[in-house]
Protein backbone atom coordinates (compact mmCIF):
# COMPACT_ATOMS: atom_id res chain seq x y z
CA UNK A 1 0.00 0.00 0.00
CA UNK A 2 2.53 2.65 0.95
CA UNK A 3 4.91 1.51 -2.47
CA UNK A 4 2.05 1.81 -4.51
CA UNK A 5 1.43 5.75 -2.64
CA UNK A 6 4.99 6.46 -3.04
CA UNK A 7 4.84 5.44 -6.58
CA UNK A 8 1.76 7.90 -7.45
CA UNK A 9 3.44 10.66 -5.77
CA UNK A 10 6.71 10.16 -7.43
CA UNK A 11 4.86 9.29 -11.12
CA UNK A 12 3.20 13.18 -10.42
CA UNK A 13 6.73 14.92 -9.13
CA UNK A 14 7.76 13.86 -12.90
CA UNK A 15 4.48 15.13 -14.75
CA UNK A 16 4.77 18.31 -13.01
CA UNK A 17 8.64 18.80 -13.10
CA UNK A 18 8.18 17.87 -17.36
CA UNK A 19 5.50 20.21 -17.86
CA UNK A 20 7.64 23.02 -15.97
CA UNK A 21 10.62 21.92 -17.90
CA UNK A 22 9.13 21.75 -21.38
CA UNK A 23 9.14 24.80 -22.01
CA UNK A 24 12.32 26.86 -22.41
CA UNK A 25 13.71 29.20 -19.88
CA UNK A 26 13.59 32.29 -21.89
CA UNK A 27 10.22 31.48 -23.02
CA UNK A 28 9.22 31.60 -18.72
CA UNK A 29 11.22 34.18 -18.71
CA UNK A 30 9.37 36.15 -21.29
CA UNK A 31 5.79 35.47 -20.17
CA UNK A 32 6.42 36.11 -16.73
CA UNK A 33 7.65 39.65 -17.86
CA UNK A 34 4.34 40.14 -19.63
CA UNK A 35 2.31 38.48 -17.23
CA UNK A 36 3.97 41.73 -14.86
CA UNK A 37 3.56 44.13 -17.26
CA UNK A 38 -0.45 43.57 -18.07
CA UNK A 39 -0.65 43.33 -14.31
CA UNK A 40 0.69 46.90 -14.22
CA UNK A 41 -1.50 48.07 -17.27
CA UNK A 42 -4.52 46.86 -16.24
CA UNK A 43 -3.92 47.78 -12.51
CA UNK A 44 -1.56 51.01 -10.96
CA UNK A 45 -0.65 52.53 -14.48
CA UNK A 46 -3.84 51.91 -16.37
CA UNK A 47 -4.92 55.86 -16.49
CA UNK A 48 -0.97 56.85 -17.29
CA UNK A 49 -0.36 59.43 -20.73
CA UNK A 50 -0.61 57.16 -23.65
CA UNK A 51 3.08 58.15 -24.30
CA UNK A 52 4.39 56.38 -21.20
CA UNK A 53 2.62 53.51 -22.23
CA UNK A 54 3.90 53.50 -25.83
CA UNK A 55 7.50 54.20 -24.20
CA UNK A 56 7.20 51.38 -21.88
CA UNK A 57 6.23 48.98 -24.91
CA UNK A 58 8.45 50.16 -27.33
CA UNK A 59 11.68 49.57 -24.37
CA UNK A 60 10.35 45.51 -23.79
CA UNK A 61 11.87 42.84 -25.42
CA UNK A 62 10.51 42.46 -28.65
CA UNK A 63 9.45 38.46 -27.78
CA UNK A 64 8.00 39.75 -24.22
CA UNK A 65 5.84 42.52 -26.75
CA UNK A 66 4.23 39.05 -28.49
CA UNK A 67 3.47 37.17 -25.00
CA UNK A 68 2.11 40.48 -23.30
CA UNK A 69 -0.16 40.12 -26.59
CA UNK A 70 -1.04 36.66 -26.23
CA UNK A 71 -1.63 37.16 -21.96
CA UNK A 72 -4.06 40.47 -23.01
CA UNK A 73 -6.00 37.55 -25.23
CA UNK A 74 -6.12 35.01 -22.67
CA UNK A 75 -7.39 37.71 -19.84
CA UNK A 76 -10.15 38.52 -21.84
CA UNK A 77 -10.75 35.23 -21.84
CA UNK A 78 -9.73 33.86 -25.93
CA UNK A 79 -8.17 30.67 -26.29
CA UNK A 80 -4.50 31.20 -27.03
CA UNK A 81 -2.33 29.13 -29.21
CA UNK A 82 1.73 30.13 -28.38
CA UNK A 83 4.62 29.02 -31.10
CA UNK A 84 6.32 26.35 -29.46
CA UNK A 85 9.58 28.43 -30.70
CA UNK A 86 9.98 32.40 -31.29
CA UNK A 87 12.11 31.94 -34.39
CA UNK A 88 10.85 30.42 -37.30
CA UNK A 89 7.87 31.09 -36.72
CA UNK A 90 6.73 31.81 -40.31
CA UNK A 91 5.53 34.74 -39.70
CA UNK A 92 2.75 34.25 -37.17
CA UNK A 93 3.35 35.40 -33.18
CA UNK A 94 0.94 33.32 -31.83
CA UNK A 95 -2.91 32.78 -32.92
CA UNK A 96 -5.94 33.58 -30.51
CA UNK A 97 -9.49 31.96 -31.21
CA UNK A 98 -12.13 34.49 -31.21
CA UNK A 99 -15.90 33.71 -31.41
CA UNK A 100 -14.90 30.39 -32.90
CA UNK A 101 -12.42 31.76 -35.14
CA UNK A 102 -8.82 31.49 -34.93
CA UNK A 103 -7.07 34.66 -35.78
CA UNK A 104 -3.25 34.52 -36.76
CA UNK A 105 -1.45 37.35 -34.49
CA UNK A 106 1.73 39.65 -36.26
CA UNK A 107 3.16 41.97 -33.38
CA UNK A 108 5.54 44.51 -34.04
CA UNK A 109 7.52 47.05 -31.53
CA UNK A 110 7.71 50.22 -34.14
CA UNK A 111 9.01 53.95 -32.88
CA UNK A 112 7.95 55.40 -36.49
CA UNK A 113 5.18 54.21 -39.41
CA UNK A 114 4.90 50.53 -40.59
CA UNK A 115 6.59 49.29 -43.41
CA UNK A 116 3.59 48.66 -46.04
CA UNK A 117 5.41 45.61 -46.93
CA UNK A 118 5.23 43.53 -43.45
CA UNK A 119 1.71 44.30 -43.82
CA UNK A 120 1.30 42.91 -47.03
CA UNK A 121 3.12 40.39 -46.35
CA UNK A 122 1.19 39.03 -43.47
CA UNK A 123 -2.21 39.92 -45.69
CA UNK A 124 -0.13 37.02 -48.25
CA UNK A 125 0.54 34.84 -45.34
CA UNK A 126 -3.67 35.02 -43.72
CA UNK A 127 -4.65 34.74 -47.42
CA UNK A 128 -2.81 31.42 -48.27
CA UNK A 129 -3.19 29.79 -44.71
CA UNK A 130 -7.20 31.43 -45.04
CA UNK A 131 -7.24 32.74 -42.13
CA UNK A 132 -8.01 35.97 -40.85
CA UNK A 133 -5.27 38.03 -38.97
CA UNK A 134 -4.52 40.76 -36.59
CA UNK A 135 -1.50 42.93 -37.43
CA UNK A 136 -0.57 44.06 -33.89
CA UNK A 137 2.01 47.40 -33.65
CA UNK A 138 3.34 50.68 -31.42
CA UNK A 139 3.59 52.96 -34.15
CA UNK A 140 2.22 54.76 -36.77
CA UNK A 141 -0.10 53.42 -39.83
CA UNK A 142 0.35 54.92 -42.58
CA UNK A 143 -1.61 55.75 -45.91
CA UNK A 144 0.08 52.99 -47.63
CA UNK A 145 -0.27 50.03 -45.12
CA UNK A 146 -4.07 51.00 -45.00
CA UNK A 147 -4.50 50.75 -48.11
CA UNK A 148 -2.87 47.59 -48.12
CA UNK A 149 -5.41 46.45 -45.60
CA UNK A 150 -8.72 47.73 -47.33
CA UNK A 151 -7.26 45.52 -50.36
CA UNK A 152 -7.43 42.50 -47.98
CA UNK A 153 -10.68 41.22 -45.82
CA UNK A 154 -8.24 38.76 -44.29
CA UNK A 155 -6.32 41.20 -41.56
CA UNK A 156 -6.89 44.12 -39.26
CA UNK A 157 -5.00 46.50 -38.07
CA UNK A 158 -4.77 46.95 -33.93
CA UNK A 159 -3.25 49.93 -33.00
CA UNK A 160 -3.23 53.00 -30.93
CA UNK A 161 -5.89 53.68 -28.45
CA UNK A 162 -7.27 50.20 -29.63
CA UNK A 163 -3.96 48.73 -28.70
CA UNK A 164 -4.15 50.29 -25.57
CA UNK A 165 -7.28 49.46 -24.69
CA UNK A 166 -6.58 45.72 -25.44
CA UNK A 167 -3.86 46.21 -22.96
CA UNK A 168 -5.22 47.89 -20.11
CA UNK A 169 -8.72 46.27 -20.30
CA UNK A 170 -10.86 48.76 -21.32
CA UNK A 171 -13.70 47.49 -23.97
CA UNK A 172 -12.07 45.83 -26.76
CA UNK A 173 -13.80 45.00 -30.35
CA UNK A 174 -12.61 44.08 -33.78
CA UNK A 175 -14.20 45.63 -36.35
CA UNK A 176 -17.35 44.14 -37.95
CA UNK A 177 -15.96 42.44 -41.20
CA UNK A 178 -17.48 39.49 -42.52
CA UNK A 179 -16.21 36.01 -42.43
CA UNK A 180 -14.18 34.57 -45.06
CA UNK A 181 -17.28 32.14 -45.38
CA UNK A 182 -19.51 35.00 -46.26
CA UNK A 183 -21.26 34.92 -42.93
CA UNK A 184 -21.34 37.78 -40.57
CA UNK A 185 -20.50 36.47 -37.32
CA UNK A 186 -21.55 39.70 -35.75
CA UNK A 187 -19.11 42.02 -33.14
CA UNK A 188 -15.91 40.21 -31.79
CA UNK A 189 -13.71 40.43 -28.96
CA UNK A 190 -15.29 42.30 -25.60
CA UNK A 191 -15.49 38.84 -23.11
CA UNK A 192 -13.06 40.31 -20.83
CA UNK A 193 -12.32 37.87 -17.76
CA UNK A 194 -9.37 38.33 -15.56
CA UNK A 195 -8.52 34.33 -15.06
CA UNK A 196 -8.82 32.81 -11.23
Amino acid sequence: MNLALILILCAAMLALAYRHYRVPIRHRWRRRQARAMCEQLRGRDRNQPAGIHYARLRAMDPLAFEELLLEAFERRGHRVIRNSRYTGDGGVDGEVVIAGERWLIQAKRYRDIIKPEHVRDFALLCAIRQQRGLFIHTGRTGGMSRTAVDGSASIEIVSGQRLLALLTGAPFQLDEMPSRRGNDPGPYGHCDRTPK
